[in-house]
């Protein structure tokens, strides 16, 4: 049985999903110690005007709160901001309208801590996908992973990713590639609002 090792995301990128697809067991870590700036609390999409990374509010204390325990601040009406954004990048995409009711609700409700959110997302795009990964929280940090599994917790990541020779980007059809060309490896939300039920043959 192949298992990898991941970070907790907020619609993470199509890398992330590839994972889930492709290994027969996820773990998703819950027990480190939280990193600002990733996708554990952030996602990025193509607008008109090129990327844009949207990102939740999140209160912790100092540089040593677990991830498990990470709360969603409800600074900055950041959820109504946030599905604007996807409505005005989206709304011309082949698909956005077929979806957007089954993802509006986690712009709408309030939730309380950030790893609980993700998952939910993350249940959701697997039903969406039509994929059904066997998924599990860590109950431990580990320091090291034993060989047969698969650490990509610092692999994927928005700023200076580390090489990953599984994941090769498949070009698929974005909305706004003939102004800045495709754009890989963005948010799981930009594949599915311009492939639908085909995003699974780019996992």
């Amino acid at each position: 049985m192949t298992t990898c090792l991941l970070s907790t995301t907020y619609f993470g990128p199509v890398q992330w999903y590839q994972k889930l697809h492709r290994y027969d067991l996820v773990q998703v870590e819950c027990m480190e110690n939280f990193q600002k700036q990733t996708y554990r609390n952030r996602c990025v999409i193509a607008t008109t005007d090129g990327i844009q990374a949207l990102t939740i509010p999140v209160t912790h204390d100092g540089n040593k709160t677990l991830t498990q325990d990470i709360r969603i601040s409800e600074h900055g009406n950041w959820r109504h901001l946030h599905w604007n954004a996807i409505q005005s990048a989206y709304n011309s995409s082949p698909f956005f309208e077929f979806y957007a009711d089954d993802l509006r609700p986690f712009f709408e409700q309030r939730w309380g801590f950030l790893i609980d959110f993700n998952e939910a997302i993350t249940s959701k795009m697997c039903e969406l996908l039509d994929i059904e990964p066997r998924m599990e929280r860590t109950t431990n940090y580990q320091t090291s992973v034993t060989p047969d599994v698969a650490d990509f917790r610092e692999t994927i990541r928005p700023k200076r990713p580390l090489p990953d020779t599984e994941f090769i980007p498949r070009k698929y059809y974005q909305v706004f590639e003939q102004k800045h060309g495709f754009l890989p490896n963005l948010s799981i939300l930009d594949l599915l609002f311009n492939e639908g039920n085909e995003s699974i043959l780019f996992l």
